[in-house]
């Protein structure tokens, strides 16, 4: 009967860690792509985003996560039914308004955003932890609320000409819509009167 000499047995040992080690490695791998995938999936455009902001996959893919658990930590909930048609109601007054005062409709359509947000159970304490939190449940339309943003605080400052304004408005609808959940009766409402796309 053969045994095996000490010598054998720290090779073969060694043969069986070097195994282990690659197959962990393999492992971490598959899971690093399988997360990869996954995050590229979920936030859309918003993760080429992330990687221009960020400098990198690796810093971008580790912000997303971040935003992921902790918008996973908080109670968010989708509206009543009496809440989606009073805020549905609400964004036609705010939309009719439009045509006299577009200034006013557009602040009061940021507003009215962050209303509905708060209604899910969002905070909305900042405007950037508000595009951070709606990224992951909303990553195809957040483009929407930066783009939006940018043309209400020129609005504030007084440099946005109608033209502007009305984009503005067309962002903030397409997260209104999207907020609200049902994408045919909120949507298709919205694109009765008033502003035009």
């Amino acid at each position: 009967m053969n045994t095996l000499s000490n010598s054998d047995t720290l090779i073969l040992v060694g043969a069986v860690a070097l195994i282990a080690i690659a197959i962990m490695a393999w492992l971490v791998v598959r899971s690093s792509r399988r997360r990869h995938v996954e995050l590229r999936q979920r936030f859309g455009p918003e993760y080429e985003r992330a990687v221009s902001e960020y400098g990198g996959e690796r810093r971008a893919e580790r912000e997303l996560a971040k935003r992921e658990h902790r918008v996973n930590r908080l109670h968010l909930h989708p509206l009543r039914d009496a809440e989606r048609l009073r805020f549905e109601g609400q964004w036609r007054t705010v939309q009719a308004r439009f045509v006299d005062d577009p200034s006013g409709a557009v602040t009061a359509a940021d507003e009215l955003i962050q209303a509905v947000m708060q209604a899910h159970g969002y905070p909305v304490r900042d405007f950037e932890h508000r595009v951070q939190d709606l990224s992951v449940e909303h990553a195809n339309v957040v483009q929407h609320y930066r783009a939006a943003r940018i043309l209400s605080d020129a609005n504030r400052e007084g440099r946005a000409n109608t033209e502007e304004l009305r984009q503005a408005f067309v962002h903030y609808r397409a997260l209104f819509a999207d907020l609200l959940d049902e994408p045919g009766s909120a949507h298709g409402e919205l694109h009765g009167e008033g502003v035009r796309a």
